[in-house]
């Protein structure tokens, strides 16, 4: 599965759009409280451990993405945008959202 944050792909034009896909992953406070009391790796402002468990969280979103646009039947999804998002009391959780158009792309 292509995946691309442009709205087109360099010789492969766009035969069928198929519609809007989106993938979403949490992660709880709780999270964030056990990483932090862990962390032992900070060094100049950055924690490899906190950022890990944002990798995965994106991991997460972009993967139930593609499953909704190979379940469209897409081969690629152009134009992807990912978000960043506290929500809950006092920004208790964090969501990670990825959306794109799911395409089915020839060539």
């Amino acid at each position: 599965m292509l995946v691309s944050t442009t709205t087109v792909l360099e010789g492969k034009p766009v035969a069928r759009y198929l519609g809007l896909v989106s993938g979403e992953a949490f992660m709880g406070a709780n999270l964030f409280k056990d990483v932090f009391a862990g962390i032992r790796d900070i060094v100049g402002g950055r924690s490899a451990a906190y950022e890990q468990e944002l990798r995965k969280a994106k991991t997460l979103a972009l993967d139930e993405m593609e499953a909704q646009a190979a379940a469209l039947g897409a081969n690629a999804v152009i134009g992807v945008d990912l978000d960043y998002e506290t929500i809950g009391d006092r920004g208790s959780m964090l969501m990670v959202s990825a959306s794109g158009t799911a395409v089915l792309v020839s060539g």
